[in-house]
């Protein structure tokens, strides 16, 4: 599994429209094949700094969802809101730790 950290910087003032705009893709990507589950976040200091956090079963899948033409399209809807592009952290599990 891996888990994938999207941000994103939305333009100041746009963060309402922007809102309603990435539900279509955050729903598109909840029936992408190898999605496993996520959230998506928001800043509770910066009003306008997104974080999506997704677990993949493995970086095929995810990379298929990214280079998909589905994911394009609806990111498309969302660009215009966009202040600056959108960063990705793709990570994976180094070790599991038994916390008690």
């Amino acid at each position: 599994m891996i888990k994938v950290i999207i941000e994103r910087h939305v333009a100041e003032g746009l963060e309402s429209p922007y809102e309603k705009a990435v539900g279509d893709l955050l729903n598109a990507m909840t029936t992408a094949p190898g999605y496993i589950s996520g959230e998506s976040l928001v800043d509770c200091k910066e009003a306008n700094h997104y974080v999506v956090i997704a677990w993949w079963a493995n970086e095929n899948a995810w990379n298929e969802w990214f280079n998909s033409k589905e994911r394009k399209q609806l990111l498309n809807e969302i660009a215009p809101f966009l202040e600056t592009d959108e960063k990705f952290t793709l990570l994976k599990q180094l070790a599991y730790h038994r916390y008690s």
